[in-house]
């Protein structure tokens, strides 16, 4: 590689990945094409998906770097990044999203709910922003996701929310799924990062992060649930009620979970999670009786618009490095709470660990930062193109607007600034 082709690069990749996050936010714009040109409706179609976005920049990307580093050190480049996140986001969705998992963590949510002195309905929604997003610190931040999104969905989104219950309930899941997933050290990828770098063990973040982490999660799902108790008890009940837990034998049920259980445990060798994924798809061939239809297209759009924002993202260290590092940590913690909301918290928290001779307190702002910023857009979080992915089909006209995603996470956000900084 010349010494001309490293500046030149990185700079037209900061400005291609500046495009995309652009992109991210006019997705309607396509839409509108495509109603203007139906000619072409299916490519503007194609591009109006927010899924696409990365993947789609990330060959821009691509090209330009052909033309100018040449293919060996394009490949070279591609070689090195590390794109086991997007592999494991889809396996775990598909798995998660299995009909004997939501069975198990359905009959588990209805039986918590009914304890609870409140209607049901309330208890329901409230347990699906509260307790499942926090399982994400043991089943990983993707799973909860995935699972929380889809009992919403099928709980009460298929009842018609209005436009102001449906983005509450977006931002509130967003956010507490970002902050749920530090009680311990190996769910949430932006604590991934930099666990081993610095020795950061689950005993060590359930005391910094975690019981922080759960008032705010536990104060954002009680303040939604009771301003909009009213909708909810009134389209709930007959959504909750509808949906039996179903038939599905406790045998077939115990072999999913095991399968779950599996990928968790080796989320961090594609070797085996895609062979342990391959053995699963076969089960539920064998099994179909008991499978509802898998989500295989999701999955792979998430996967896909993650492995854009891997491609995308490792060209951007130059300019992120240089500004978490000549800071105080309050004013990190502030820089990288806006920061995660264009750009992937997992790769801020990764460059901030090669930043050498940092203190405790630099370290604590970086990953709370991080962690509190993940809700507020689609790609600040790598779970949250999972439950964009499966909700956004009931928003007015099947579109999320990034506009509204941001105003519905912003109150969340602050309670979790409160916990994380005052606490």
């Amino acid at each position: 590689m010349t010494s001309l082709a490293p500046n030149s690069v990185e700079v037209i990749a900061a400005v291609v990945f500046a495009v995309a996050v652009l992109h991210t936010f006019s997705t309607r714009i396509f839409s509108q094409l495509a109603i203007l040109q139906p000619g072409h409706a299916g490519l503007w179609h194609l591009l109006g998906e927010v899924e696409v976005v990365f993947g789609f920049w990330a060959l821009v990307l691509m090209v330009f770097m052909f033309g100018i580093m040449g293919k060996d050190e394009t490949i070279h480049y591609l070689d090195g990044r590390n794109y086991t996140e997007p592999m494991f986001v889809f396996v775990i969705m598909v798995i998660a999203a299995s009909k004997p998992i939501l069975q198990a963590v359905l009959a588990l949510v209805r039986k918590l709910a009914h304890a609870i002195p409140i209607p049901d309905a309330l208890a329901v929604y409230f347990l699906c922003l509260s307790l499942v997003p926090m399982l994400g610190s043991f089943i990983t931040e993707p799973a909860a996701m995935t699972l929380a999104a889809i009992l919403l969905r099928n709980s009460f989104f298929t009842n018609h929310l209005s436009n102001r219950l449906q983005y509450a309930s977006l931002g509130v899941l967003f956010v507490n799924v970002s902050i749920g997933g530090t009680l311990t050290s190996f769910a949430a990828p932006p604590v991934l990062m930099v666990a081993a770098t610095w020795g950061w063990d689950t005993p060590f973040m359930l005391a910094h992060f975690g019981w922080k982490a759960a008032i705010a999660v536990f104060v954002n799902a009680a303040a939604v649930t009771w301003l909009f108790r009213k909708e909810i008890v009134e389209k709930g009940p007959a959504a909750v009620n509808a949906e039996q837990p179903g038939s599905v034998p406790s045998l077939i049920v115990g072999v999913h979970v095991a399968f779950l259980a599996a990928v968790v445990t080796f989320a961090h060798h594609p070797v085996i999670f895609m062979g342990l994924f391959l053995f699963f798809l076969g089960f539920t061939h064998a099994y179909q009786r008991h499978q509802d239809k898998l989500i295989l297209r999701e999955g792979l759009m998430v996967a896909f618009f993650l492995a854009g924002l891997v491609t995308l993202g490792g060209l951007q260290q130059w300019w992120l490095e240089a500004t978490l590092s000549q800071v105080d940590s309050t004013s990190l913690y502030y820089i990288a709470t806006t920061l995660t909301a264009v750009t992937d918290n997992a790769a801020l928290t990764y460059l901030g660990s090669l930043v050498e001779g940092v203190t405790p307190e630099f370290k604590y702002a970086l990953v709370a930062g991080a962690v509190t910023g993940g809700g507020l857009t689609v790609i600040a979080n790598a779970p949250n193109p999972a439950g964009f992915s499966i909700l956004k089909g009931y928003f007015r006209n099947s579109a999320i607007s990034p506009g509204g995603l941001f105003a519905a996470a912003a109150l969340p956000t602050c309670v979790a600034i409160l916990a994380f900084q005052l606490l």
